[in-house]
């Protein structure tokens, strides 16, 4: 079978890392990269490939089999409205969208042209949420009573140099959080009920820098999520997953989640639980669950490979992942 024909829009960081997956794929192969910088036609340059500035000129020209969509947020929704609208299968980065009746429009858009939209909301293909799917659908933790999630690190200075990160929409709430609702829905259901408070005055932007929500499940599950950019803290996803070597790596969890017979600790996955004898006087058993460490890009990359032949539907399409972004501005609203 002939590889897959991709095209990749945004040549930023998440780009890069997009390019870097596609490179090492014997299933596929990038074909054009558009983006108006000069840092971008550079890298088309090194890479071989055809640039761009103009989207709609690339989708025209190059006529891809996918593309990948990495820009900014407030270019999700038209970039893969123009990839729609050609019939050309399109993975979004997350969030979908910079607002849910932005987001609405593409669910509509997809529906109407029966064309698969992925939704990059890497984690869900994470061998670690498979596992911890898995013991959780199993029963293995009986009923679950509650979880909390920590999103908490420092990032550097210079983040902040591109001037969108520092505006309304570009915080931790939209940018990160939204990683971490989306886990949590996909492990525990539907959110019914949000409370939340948030702060800006450690940086001092228009954006929020810290929060704190928290969550009632559809099921009854109770939650909570601290989250912060601008904190020192061992506790976040991204360093301790270990998914991406660019982050440092600390060997803690972010996430605990409690039930009935049993708990987990992610991303270590630590399983707890009683032996014949329940209650806090008798000792816990655990045990670490086995899990292979594969980088959920290349698994999303697959994924997407699979939908854009034929063999598979979205895990997550954009009405999926609108409903994600409705819990953040549920969130908002509360703050």
């Amino acid at each position: 079978m002939n590889p897959v024909r991709l095209a990749v829009i945004g040549a930023g960081a998440i780009g890069r890392k997009h390019i870097e997956v596609i490179q090492q794929s014997s299933e596929s192969i990038l074909v054009a990269l558009a983006d108006p910088s000069e840092q971008a036609k550079e890298l088309a340059d090194a890479l071989g490939v055809e640039w761009y500035a103009d989207i709609n000129d690339m989708l025209d020209e190059v006529k891809p089999d996918g593309v990948i969509n990495a820009t900014p947020n407030t270019l999700h929704v038209p970039c893969a409205m123009a990839c729609v609208a050609r019939a050309i299968p399109v993975l979004v980065e997350k969030p979908v969208a910079e607002s849910p009746e932005r987001a609405r429009e593409l669910v509509d858009a997809a529906r109407r042209n029966n064309v698969p939209v992925l939704v990059g909301h890497h984690r869900r293909h994470n061998a670690l949420t498979a596992a911890a799917k898995a013991l959780i659908d199993g029963g293995k933790l009986g009923k679950i009573v509650a979880v909390s999630a920590h999103w908490m690190l420092q990032k550097p200075d210079d983040y902040f140099d591109v001037s969108w990160r520092r505006e309304p929409g570009a915080g931790p709430l939209l940018v990160n959080l939204v990683h971490d609702i989306d886990l949590m829905r996909y492990l525990l259901g539907e959110i019914a009920e949000v409370q939340a408070m948030a702060s800006s005055e450690t940086r001092g932007f228009a954006n929020e820098d810290s929060a704190v929500v928290n969550l009632r499940f559809a099921c009854g599950t109770l939650g909570s999520a601290v989250l912060s950019d601008c904190s020192v803290s061992p506790w976040s996803w991204e360093m301790n997953s270990a998914e991406n070597p660019i982050y440092a790596h600390t060997p803690e969890n972010c996430y605990l989640i409690s039930g009935s017979q049993g708990a987990l600790a992610i991303p270590q996955m630590r399983w707890w639980r009683y032996g014949e004898k329940t209650g806090w006087h008798e000792p816990l058993i655990s045990e670490t669950l086995p899990v292979d460490a594969i980088d959920p890009f290349i698994l999303q990359l697959n994924h997407f490979i699979a939908v854009i032949r034929g063999e598979a539907t979205p895990i997550i399409d954009a009405a999926d992942a609108l409903r994600s972004l409705e819990v953040i501005d549920e969130i908002r609203q509360a703050i």
